[in-house]
């Protein structure tokens, strides 16, 4: 019995660096642990990039190491709970993705459900995505990203101004309660994320 529990332990001890291993590499794969360097000239859709960029870095730690208690909180029964608000993130940053790929925003009834991890994941790429073909572009022309929405025959657009103001500042709204609720359910953000330099202070 007792040779049984050692090579138990043994064999433990082998497979859990293994799973720390490939949890840390999971977790080095998502963009926005810190903001990428800024580029080298200032033009609009650079500007655009990097407001892009600060909505990525306060997504990743706002959601970095929320638990299934922080994703089930909320202040009152009207509010949404953080995991409903990482949805609606999520959604936004599809339309922000949609605009600078000229791709029209349809609703669609076929949504897969995705764990809260897959959400994460895939809001930090949309945001990367969009980061990456702004910064790629050409022609210095954000009136060529509009926001487009398709309903059955009826075409709506929308100027990049409204994307701006809408979708982005709406994201950073909704990263920001997050960071709130997180905190009003026992798990602050990491206070060594500093905004101001896009990086965790040692």
């Amino acid at each position: 019995m007792s040779k049984l529990i050692i090579a138990i332990i043994i064999s433990m001890a082998n497979i859990l660096p293994t799973m720390a291993q490939e949890q840390n590499q999971q977790i080095s794969d998502l963009p926005y642990y810190q903001i990428p360097d800024y580029p080298t000239e200032y033009t609009a859709c650079t500007v655009a990039a990097r407001m892009v960029d600060g909505l990525g870095f306060r997504y990743y730690w706002a959601t970095e190491g929320l638990r299934q208690e922080d994703l089930i909180f909320k202040p009152n029964a009207e509010a949404r709970t953080s995991e409903e608000t990482i949805d609606h993130i999520l959604g936004l940053t599809k339309m922000i993705l949609n605009s600078v790929k000229k791709v029209a925003n349809e609703r669609s009834a076929n949504e897969p459900k995705l764990s809260f991890e897959e959400k994460r994941r895939q809001t930090l790429l949309n945001i990367k995505m969009t980061s990456d073909i702004l910064k790629a572009s050409k022609e210095d022309d954000l009136e060529e990203y509009k926001i487009i929405f398709k309903n059955g025959d009826k075409t709506t657009e929308y100027p990049f101004w409204n994307q701006l103001n809408g979708p982005i500042e709406d994201a950073v709204w909704h990263v920001g309660q997050v960071v709130s609720f997180r905190r009003s359910s026992g798990n602050p953000f990491n206070s060594k994320a500093s905004v101001l330099n896009g990086k965790v202070r040692d």
